[in-house]
């Protein structure tokens, strides 16, 4: 099976700095691909580089094997979920008109988006008895599950989380940890999930790719990383976080 992604040469610099350095990655569909490492490595930008939401100074993207161009980003955004910490709500609408908001603008008609908001509340566990408050009257977990919900709404290949979780208190994080996993293994989703938190990335992780200063530097299972490291800065990573349990 290919890849639904694949980064070929792709580079990003801003202001004469390099955000990220020639980068060839691939995203088999079906499977979780958890981007790690320090903050400004590169990992955010990936994912923006994906969506479009800025544009590669170098190298090409493809998506199910198209060519990523500014002629069908339109969409291919539509085919694609993306969520970042606090779920990125829109604080002047409720969390139904948040979730129905891509749908409702290309035309769904009204009964197919209310029976899909309907599941995507099951899936999530998100009570429809607050469909109608707004963002600053939900908690920091409920905000995210509204955000995942918009993500979900039109059924995208590709499910991009940028930190989704990180804004979260341990509690709240863990009891989404299991719910976002399951949902994953569901839907048999295809996802690229950025964490700095290496117990996180190995929880969710088929694949671990860790970043350093724009640059791949290892990518397999968590274990190739934790036993196999291929340079002194994947041990230095993994040692900076004491105490974390990797299976």
């Amino acid at each position: 099976m290919s890849a639904l992604v694949n980064l070929v040469d792709v580079s990003k610099h801003y202001a004469g700095a390099t955000a990220l350095h020639s980068t060839n990655l691939s995203v088999e569909r079906g499977k979780t691909t958890v981007l790690i490492g320090p903050s400004g490595c590169g990992k955010s930008t990936l994912l923006r580089l994906i969506i479009r939401l800025i544009e590669p100074d170098s190298g090409s993207i493809e998506f199910d094997d198209e060519l990523i161009t500014s002629d069908i980003i339109g969409t291919l955004r539509r085919r694609i979920g993306y969520v970042i910490q606090e779920g990125g709500l829109f604080p002047h609408l409720t969390a139904r008109a948040n979730v129905l908001l891509m749908a409702r603008h290309i035309g769904k008609p009204e009964d197919k988006m209310q029976n899909r908001l309907a599941e995507l509340c099951e899936l999530t566990r998100f009570s429809v008895n607050l469909l109608s408050r707004y963002p600053v009257e939900l908690s920091g977990g409920q905000r995210q599950r509204v955000g995942l919900m918009r993500a979900l709404m039109l059924s995208p290949e590709l499910l991009l989380l940028d930190e989704p979780l990180g804004a979260l208190d341990p509690l709240v994080r863990a009891s989404l940890q299991k719910d976002l996993k399951e949902i994953f293994a569901r839907l048999q989703q295809t996802v690229l999930f950025v964490t700095h938190d290496l117990a996180e990335a190995a929880y969710f992780g088929d694949e671990i790719v860790l970043m350093n200063e724009g640059r791949i530097v290892q990518r397999g299972p968590v274990s190739d990383l934790r036993d196999q490291p291929t340079d002194p800065f994947v041990s230095e990573f993994i040692n900076a976080q004491r105490g974390v349990t990797l299976t």
